[in-house]
């Protein structure tokens, strides 16, 4: 039953993780830069893990039960995504985005850091497929199979953000060329603008 808890919680985290969204393009597009790759897939990594024992442990019902908690979160978030999204079509309007021309100046840690908390925290979608989704499938079951669960699903989201920060070196040379970044730039906007609206309107 162990075995089993693990693969289910496993398959879920990865189907839901793997999904394209804000976390995982900024993921990709600093993976592609080699900049701060391990505290970026570290902090990643952590938060969801925190919020992944956050919603079996039984958050997930406390978030059920207050919904103005979320509306906080959502409104918040989208600012935020729409903020990113603006950000990445200008990259992309004003150009010059080949990697070895956005390779400098890095960031800190400390300012790459905060940007990860804010692009985690400040995203709904987050806590929906953490906290709700698979803390009210995990929290159902019995101990100590729920904390096997948890095992799982933690694993599977850090096994993708590693794989995704630390494989987009692969695609390095393809993003020589500054129209591939360009398009980069532009998918990660559309996204960016989507989530945002997804947010507003759903």
């Amino acid at each position: 039953m162990a075995l089993q808890s693990v693969v289910s919680g496993f398959g879920l985290s990865a189907g839901l993780i793997i999904a394209i969204g804000a976390q995982n393009a900024y993921v990709l597009k600093q993976g592609l830069l080699q900049r701060n790759v391990f505290v970026i897939v570290a902090l990643c990594s952590i938060f969801d893990a925190f919020l992944i024992g956050l919603g079996v442990g039984g958050m997930g019902y406390v978030v059920h039960a207050h919904p103005g908690l979320m509306a906080v979160v959502r409104y918040a978030g989208a600012i935020f995504l729409v903020a990113y999204g603006v950000k990445a079509f200008r990259a992309a309007w004003r150009g010059g985005g080949h990697l070895e021309a956005v390779e400098q100046p890095s960031r800190s840690t400390w300012q790459t850091a905060l940007q990860v908390l804010a692009l985690s925290a400040l995203n709904p979608h987050v806590y929906l497929d953490t906290v709700v989704l698979l803390g009210s499938i995990g929290g159902r079951l019995p101990w100590p199979d729920r904390a096997w669960f948890a095992g799982g699903a933690m694993s599977a989201s850090i096994a993708w953000f590693s794989l995704l920060g630390f494989g987009a070196r692969f695609l390095r040379p393809v993003f020589r060329k500054e129209s591939a970044w360009r398009m980069l730039d532009i998918a990660i906007g559309i996204i960016m603008l989507s989530m945002a609206a997804s947010l507003l309107f759903a």
